[in-house]
């Protein structure tokens, strides 16, 4: 049997970002304040804050609040297509942000500026051959998400388990694995089909420093292997939490609505109204397949230590 399995402190991942273990938390909206991505980071994690959400000023207060809580390595989740992004790169840069997870978008578009700017640049792939195009732009490494997370996913429906070693086939750029990770036993699959690092989300949504509010907390621990489903695919594709909101949608979808309807019932606000505000009812509820694994609400500390427990005991089983 295996006693040690990779090398977690020589990986490229660690290399690449100063982190003391390749573990990412994800950037989400209305969940990865400063506080999150501060307290992933002093775990030994690279904390990421989700600027999706976010107005620059605010942002940059997120910011801050994280360099006050920690002097380890951070990061900004940045989705492309949304309106201000100029100002929101802005904003990052002045504070001293020097890695950017990119997504929602062609990373050809600003993937130059940054790093003319000595940034480090990873982006958000759900196909291997947009992960090569990732690379052709220059990016350092691809965070490779399978079908399985929360929030916006891809079209083409790949889970993690076929996505991952495919895309590590097509890039020579280092592959963080996402969707469907939230213990050591799968952070441990993930690396042996290739990946060299895992990007975490629903887990870190349940935490003790999550910007979430507790009704979404806890909604989360409830959660069965079930609960969750990937709807509006005609627009734009996103994994819900089930709720009222949820049944609205699948109603519209049954019926053959348009893209145009769905983004109507949608309107403004339902995230932010769910995830931050708490209406479990009406609000929009992003969050991964992986929510039926998760019992309890951890601090991040607790968390990673967990996960590395879980990992060095998955990696011990492998056969020599």
């Amino acid at each position: 049997m295996s006693t040690g399995g990779p090398d977690l402190s020589n990986n490229r991942i660690v290399k690449l970002f100063g982190t003391r273990l390749p573990i990412i938390q994800a950037g989400m909206v209305w969940v990865s304040g400063g506080k999150l991505a501060a307290s992933a980071a002093n775990a030994g994690a690279l904390g990421i804050i989700g600027a999706g959400s976010m107005k620059p000023e605010l942002l940059k207060q997120h910011i801050e609040k994280a360099k006050s809580l920690t002097k380890k390595p951070l990061a900004v989740n940045l989705p492309l297509l949304y309106h201000g992004i100029e100002d929101q790169i802005r904003v990052c840069l002045d504070s001293g942000i020097r890695i950017f997870f990119t997504s929602a978008g062609s990373p050809k578009k600003y993937t130059p500026m940054l790093k003319a700017n000595n940034c480090i640049v990873v982006h958000v792939t759900s196909t291997p051959e947009l992960a090569k195009k990732c690379e052709d732009a220059g990016v350092d490494a691809v965070v490779a998400e399978g079908f399985e997370a929360g929030g916006h996913n891809g079209r083409d429906e790949i889970t993690t388990l076929v996505l991952i070693p495919q895309v590590v086939d097509a890039v020579k750029i280092p592959v963080i694995a996402a969707g469907g990770i939230a213990d050591g036993r799968q952070m441990a699959a993930a690396l042996c089909l290739g990946a060299e690092g895992v990007q975490i989300g629903s887990r870190f949504a349940a935490t003790i420093e999550s910007s979430a509010h507790d009704n979404f907390k806890k909604a989360i621990v409830a959660a069965t292997p079930a609960s969750t489903m990937l709807v509006m695919k005609k627009s734009v594709p996103v994994r819900l939490l089930k709720n009222k909101f949820y049944d609205g949608v699948s109603k519209l979808e049954e019926r053959g609505a348009t893209a145009e309807e769905l983004e109507q019932f949608l309107g403004k606000g339902r995230a932010k109204a769910g995830m931050l505000d708490g209406d479990m009812d009406e609000g929009e509820l992003e969050i991964g397949q992986v929510a039926g694994m998760i019992k309890d609400i951890p601090t991040c500390k607790q968390l990673v230590d967990r996960l590395m427990a879980e990992y060095q005991h998955a990696v011990s089983r492998l056969p020599n």
